[in-house]
């Protein structure tokens, strides 16, 4: 029962969405240059159907060993992440950054101190200078923008 329940899920999904793109605006025929805006995601979203019908019918369960107790943390890490993240995009990244290594088996706190500052720092700098694209203002980024 349970090898159902993801392409279900999926095409659960794919049905909303298909109900939402038949809410897009049309191009007058006289302006229209191919495609109306939602026939590729609607065709895109029968792809993805087909698909999961067809995961359905041909593949074959796998039992497979329980998920590790590491693979939950790190992912309610991400929830951590969001939450620090409403204060400032990049103490989140580093909080998330250092719990993540920590949670990894990483226990030098020298270490993970550089890999909660240092990765965000990198990220920051290769954005902000190289890629020229301004961060949302947080408590640390109201410090380097001024």
């Amino acid at each position: 029962m349970t090898r159902y329940a993801v392409p279900c899920g999926i095409i659960a999904f794919c049905l909303l969405t298909y109900w939402l793109s038949t809410q897009f605006d049309r191009v007058p025929p006289i302006l229209l240059r191919g495609m109306q805006p939602a026939d590729f995601p609607q065709m895109v979203l029968i792809l993805i159907v087909t698909l999961a019908v067809l995961v359905m019918l041909f593949d074959r369960p796998i039992v497979r060993d329980p998920v590790p107790s590491a693979v939950w943390i790190s992912l309610g890490l991400f929830g951590l992440f969001a939450l620090a993240a409403q204060v400032d995009l990049f103490l989140g990244l580093g909080v998330f950054a250092g719990a993540l290594a920590f949670m990894w088996g990483e226990r030098r706190i020298w270490a993970i101190g550089l890999v909660a500052l240092i990765s965000p720092a990198l990220v920051f700098l290769l954005f902000d200078q190289v890629f020229s694209i301004r961060f949302p203002r947080g408590l640390l980024t109201n410090l380097w923008y001024g």
